[in-house]
């Protein structure tokens, strides 16, 4: 991944101002910008407990950095992390065929992703 211009606590304050409906953007825009932030935020997260742990790791997939992430924390940790992220990556994808996620949808991930990266916080 490449350096990040944003901080994680930035992604989750942009996450927080697009929930909040502080943007012109339609509701569908707003819940999809708010799953990347959060996505990028919790992504960030995993890339810096894995590049403590092993420097250069960070440099792979992040499927390939989800699965590494049970051996560098706890296993309840790595298996909500995984979860989350799938969700996100489904959520910030836009398809014809199916509906964004709900504004319900992307708080309830806002508030695990927050817990996850106080979790994965070294």
């Amino acid at each position: 991944m490449s350096t990040p211009n944003a901080s994680v606590e930035e992604l989750l304050l942009t996450a927080d101002q697009l929930l909040a409906a502080r943007t012109a953007a339609t509701a569908a825009g707003r819940h999809r910008g708010a799953s990347l932030a959060l996505r990028l935020a919790l992504e960030l997260s995993v890339d810096r407990v894995l590049d403590a742990a092993v420097p250069g790791l960070a440099e792979t997939t992040m499927r390939a950095k989800m699965l590494c992430l049970h051996c560098y924390t706890a296993a309840e940790t790595a298996r909500r992390a995984n979860a989350v992220w799938s969700h996100l990556c489904l959520g910030c994808h836009y398809h014809q065929y199916e509906i964004g996620p709900t504004h319900d949808q992307v708080r309830a991930w806002r508030a695990e992703v927050g817990e996850l990266v106080g979790a994965l916080t070294i």
